[in-house]
């Protein structure tokens, strides 16, 4: 992703197509390399313009867009208001609110915005449509894959690790395969993180954006960046976001999430020393001292 980036010509006359009289661009990717958003302006009107990665990106947001209508309350969502195809491009309408990621807030409006992100996350999970076959091979590939990620990472990166952080990766190799068997499959937001929860404090709203991993998965896979990021330290917000969620996870669900926040972390150690970068290896260290204390 290149900072301030300018709208390629191509996609500004797509754009100019439906916001007629456009005046206003303004790059607002986020810093990662495949974020390419624009938000765009003609007058009072205002919409957010994005190029998908790939086909597969773009049809899984555009099934999301389409899922969140149907699945969230409303104005809990941006609209889609133009697609295509051949651009890989997505015009939505803008959704009121900041983005929660370090969005500073008392305790008690924190405590709600978890509550709030839990029955917003009920309400797309009891809105899946059944997973297929294939989808469900997938799935099954996808844990085999992580489980098999966690012992490589373990052969390259476990003299770094402790031995009580060595037996958890272990079990992650162990025991997740197994597990995926035990656990509900559902169509997830698949980027359930605090960067895409837009918190609306004057109507109380909180949105969900950015829908280009919605696919079918295990629902505890959508606590694995909150786990391992928030909740370890922060147990009044998990239980804050389960209340408004309306069921706490089943003992495989706590247990799944657990082995994939594990993965997470060792995976975050050994990218981190494989590319020397002290922030992916620190939060690594951190995530998995964290889970090994609480398994002690």
């Amino acid at each position: 992703m290149i900072q301030n980036a300018p709208i390629p010509s191509d996609l500004r006359r797509w754009v100019s197509e439906h916001l007629v009289g456009v005046d206003q661009v303004a790059d607002v990717s986020w810093p990662k390399a495949k974020s390419q958003v624009w938000r765009v302006s003609a007058g009072g009107r205002a919409a957010y313009v994005k190029l998908s990665p790939s086909a597969l990106d773009y049809q899984r947001e555009i099934t999301g867009y389409q899922h969140a209508g149907r699945a969230l309350d409303p104005g809990g969502a941006p609209r889609l208001l133009a697609a295509d195809p051949a651009l890989l491009a997505i015009m939505s309408s803008p959704q009121p609110g900041l983005v929660v990621r370090d969005l500073p807030l008392d305790p008690r409006d924190e405590q709600r915005v978890y509550e709030l992100a839990g029955r917003a996350l009920r309400r797309w999970h009891d809105a899946s449509a059944p997973a297929t076959d294939r989808e469900r091979e997938a799935i099954g590939a996808s844990m085999a894959q992580q489980a098999d990620e966690a012992t490589t990472c373990l052969d390259s990166a476990g003299h770094h690790l402790d031995a009580a952080q060595r037996a958890l990766v272990r079990c992650v190799a162990e025991e997740l395969p197994q597990l995926t068997r035990q656990v509900p499959v559902v169509y997830r937001h698949g980027d359930f993180a605090t960067r895409n929860w837009l918190w609306d404090s004057a109507s109380g709203v909180l949105g969900l954006i950015d829908f280009e991993m919605a696919a079918h998965g295990l629902a505890a896979e959508e606590y694995t960046w909150l786990y391992g990021a928030v909740w370890v330290t922060r147990p009044d917000l998990k239980n804050a976001f389960f209340d408004g969620y309306g069921r706490p996870l089943t003992a495989e669900e706590d247990r799944l999430l657990h082995l994939l926040t594990t993965r997470l972390g060792v995976s975050y150690l050994h990218t981190g020393l494989i590319k020397k970068d002290t922030v992916l290896t620190d939060r690594g260290r951190l995530v998995l001292t964290r889970l090994a204390h609480q398994d002690q």
